[in-house]
């Protein structure tokens, strides 16, 4: 449902960014959580542009 490895859903949950609940060796998250956790993750539009250059520059004159 997230689309993460297991590594790093583990990761996310070792530093509470989404909770999780042991039950015996079984490892479970809320359904609820998750959906809050993908909620709050959303990506404001306009603010990934750092991540792709601006186009060159055309500097020929002629």
């Amino acid at each position: 449902m997230l689309g993460v490895t297991q590594r790093t859903l583990y990761r996310f949950i070792d530093e509470a960014r989404i909770p999780a609940y042991r039950l015996g060796r079984v490892i479970r998250l809320k359904a609820d959580d998750v959906e809050l956790f993908i909620e709050s993750s959303r990506v404001e539009p306009g603010s990934l542009k750092h991540l792709y250059p601006d186009p060159p520059k055309n500097t020929d004159n002629a």
